[in-house]
Formats: C-alpha cells, sequence, structure tokens
C-alpha cells in the first residue's frame, strides 16, 4: 500500500469512532417522558423548525416544553385509538405550505434546504391536528354555544347575567429546564399555603414577576380578562384558597384569591386581542425603559426599527391563540399598557396591550358562535394537557 493511501487509512480508522459516538450521542434519549424517549436529533431539528417559522423567544427551550407536550399528547391519543391517515396527513401539509404560498412539496424542499428533515415537519403537523380533532370529537358536547352566551360574547345584555371580578396575589416562579424540578418542589409547598401573609412572603421570596414588591398582590380584575381554561379553576377558589401549580412556559404559577364580586352587565368577554411583544435583550430594567420610553402599540415599530424581524411581533388574535404566559400578563393590563414580566433565555419579552375586540352578535352571530366554540375547545384542551403533565414522570 502507497503510504499516502495508508496514512488515509489510518486516518479514517481513528476517526471512525469518534464519528460513530457522535452520531449515537445525538440519537441517544435526553430527555425521558414517562416511557417514551425526546433525542438530541429531535430538539435540533425542532429548533431549527422554529427558527425558520421566526418563532420569538429561546428555541432551544420552546422545542423542549413543545417535544414534551406531545409526547404526552401522543400517549393520550395512542390510548384511545386515534390517528391520522397518511393521506390526511399529506392534505394537512399542503394547507400549511399555502400560508407561505408554496405547495406542499416546495415548502418541503424549502425546509431541506435549511437543515430541516421532512419527517420533522410531518410530526409536527401531524401531532398537531390529530389532538385538534381528538379534542373537538371529546368535548363537543361540552363547548355548545346557546343563543344567550352570543349576546353576552357580542355585547349585548343577558337578563340576570352578572360578571365576576377577581381579587389575586400572583407568584410566578421562573423554572427554566435545569431548574424545573427545584421550582415545581416549590411551588407544591406553596400551594399548600392557607393564609394571605405566608402567601406573600413566597411570593417576595420567589416570584420572578415586578409584583413580587407588593407581595404579589393584584387591583381587581374582571374574570374574563384571564385564559378560557383558567376562568374556571379562579371562579371556583374560596377566599384564601390557592390554585395548584400551573405550568406556563419557562415557568409555574400560582393564584390566591382574596376577594370576589359580582358586577352587573359588566363588558363582555373579548372575541380577539391586538397586543405586541418586543423582544428586549437584557434584564427587566432595560425592558422597562424602552416602556418607559413608548405611549401606544405603534411605537414599537420604531424602537425596533433596523432590528431583526424576529425581535418585535403584533398581531390580533382569539384569546384562545395567545400563549399562556403572554394571556396572564395582557390579563392584567388596558391598552397601551405595558408588562415586563416575562423572561425567556437572556431575554426579557416586552408585553402591550394594543387593544381588545369584542363581537357582534348581531353580524355575524355563526362566526362568533364558531370563534367561542374554539376557546372553549381550547381551555378544555388546556385543562386536560395539565392533568396529563403532573400525572406524567418526566426525565431530567
Amino acid at each position: 500500500m502507497r503510504p499516502t493511501h495508508l496514512l488515509k487509512a489510518l486516518l479514517t480508522a481513528a476517526l471512525l469512532p469518534l464519528s460513530m459516538g457522535a452520531a449515537q450521542a445525538q440519537f441517544s434519549p435526553v430527555i425521558t417522558v414517562n416511557d417514551s424517549a425526546i433525542t438530541g436529533y429531535e430538539l435540533d431539528q425542532r429548533a431549527r423548525l422554529l427558527t425558520l417559522f421566526n418563532t420569538p423567544g429561546d428555541v432551544q427551550t420552546i422545542a423542549r416544553e413543545q417535544l414534551i407536550e406531545e409526547r404526552l399528547k401522543q400517549e393520550e391519543l395512542d390510548r384511545r385509538g386515534v390517528s391520522l391517515a397518511p393521506e390526511g396527513l399529506a392534505i394537512e401539509i399542503d394547507a400549511f405550505a399555502t400560508r407561505a404560498n408554496l405547495t406542499g412539496e416546495q415548502f418541503v424542499q424549502l425546509l431541506a434546504q435549511n437543515g430541516v428533515a421532512q419527517g420533522t415537519l410531518e410530526a409536527f403537523i401531524e401531532i398537531g391536528v390529530t389532538w385538534r380533532d381528538y379534542i373537538r370529537q371529546r368535548y363537543a358536547g361540552q363547548a355548545q354555544v346557546t343563543d344567550a352566551d352570543l349576546a353576552q360574547a357580542g355585547g349585548q345584555p343577558v337578563p340576570g347575567a352578572d360578571a365576576l371580578e377577581l381579587l389575586l396575589t400572583e407568584i410566578i416562579i421562573a423554572a427554566p429546564p435545569p431548574q424545573a424540578a427545584e421550582a415545581n418542589a416549590i411551588a407544591a409547598q406553596i400551594a399548600q399555603v392557607t393564609s394571605q401573609a405566608a402567601f406573600e412572603a413566597a411570593a417576595r421570596q420567589y416570584s420572578a414577576l415586578p409584583s413580587r414588591d407588593v407581595g404579589g398582590r393584584l387591583e381587581w380584575l374582571p374574570l374574563s380578562n384571564f385564559p378560557a381554561g383558567l376562568q374556571g379553576l379562579l371562579a371556583g377558589l374560596a377566599v384564601n384558597e390557592v390554585t395548584a401549580p400551573i405550568p406556563i412556559p419557562n415557568g409555574v404559577a400560582l393564584f390566591q384569591l382574596r376577594g370576589i364580586r359580582e358586577v352587573p352587565q359588566a363588558q363582555a368577554a373579548p372575541t380577539a386581542i391586538d397586543y405586541a411583544t418586543y423582544a428586549v435583550g437584557g434584564d427587566r430594567a432595560a425592558a422597562q425603559g424602552v416602556a418607559n420610553r413608548i405611549d401606544t402599540c405603534d411605537d414599537l415599530y420604531g424602537v425596533a426599527r433596523g432590528q431583526p424581524a424576529a425581535v418585535l411581533a403584533r398581531e390580533t388574535v382569539a384569546p384562545d391563540q395567545i400563549p399562556q404566559d403572554i394571556a396572564l400578563e395582557l390579563a392584567k393590563l388596558d391598552a397601551n399598557e405595558t408588562s415586563v414580566g416575562i423572561s425567556r433565555g437572556n431575554t426579557t419579552l416586552l408585553v402591550m396591550m394594543c387593544a381588545r375586540t369584542y363581537g357582534d352578535a348581531a353580524a355575524d352571530p355563526e362566526a362568533l358562535r364558531t370563534q367561542l366554540q374554539a376557546q372553549r375547545l381550547s381551555g378544555f384542551a388546556d385543562a386536560l394537557l395539565a392533568d396529563l403533565r403532573a400525572q406524567a414522570t418526566i426525565r431530567p
């Protein structure tokens, strides 16, 4: 064998175990959800997909949370014998691609050019569609909307209907993956508190929100401001009672009820919320500095000029389409008010309420009925997922 060939052979033999070890590490489990494994490859692929979707925040953390939730959903679907036919998946991929004005094949090619495998997209879409259909089927009877519901949502008075306002104290404990187990253990202890003084002391010690400076105490807020999935939980509290820990992205939330009152003919629940998020590279002081310089949501466009498009997001969506941690902050805000209580990795998220929209039942009652049903289904889905997570064993 010629010397150069011999050298190549020796190098190949030496490097082969290294490459095999790297490949094995990539496909080794890094998280287990009950008996289901999530590999490093899956985490990397989901993070790449989220990056291409311009997802704000720490995509690695978001990828982890999404994959954990999807494993829990898949276990439930498997127990119920629910699945999506291959031809149905192809149709859903084509429909998803049309949002980017592409065919399904073009969309898959675009992802491949950016290092995302077709299977990653298929898994992302399949679990989302199958879970949505399962929730619709399971809770269809409980999500029915009456004419009285339509009247109230459309801002019309409903005879004898009173709305609830709550006086709450809040704690949100930061729980990034490395500290999740510790945060959940602390939250479980706080959930046993029965006095306002003890809960406020815990807020000052553990809460990641600016409200910790006042013991987590909030002013009176309409129950309808809160995510639909939490309204029943909050309304069912007795005075001084604390909720069970509520999982949110990168954290866990708890609320204690200090008071509850009925308000006759209060404003109906919003059917759409216009809000903005602006990712500030820095701590809350830096984010508060930005908040102090703006008066309306439109001012954020000037602040974000010249920065990557992903730092600023503004959208008008149904309340059930808002991530729960953001929805909890929006619940406390009036138009053009801001919050800097959310952190995503090394980024602080400035959240700004732009406007709440209230539906017109007379204009299109069936469209409003569909929207209200979707909100209720989302609430049932959130509650079911929280229950599945509470019963699951997740490592690490």
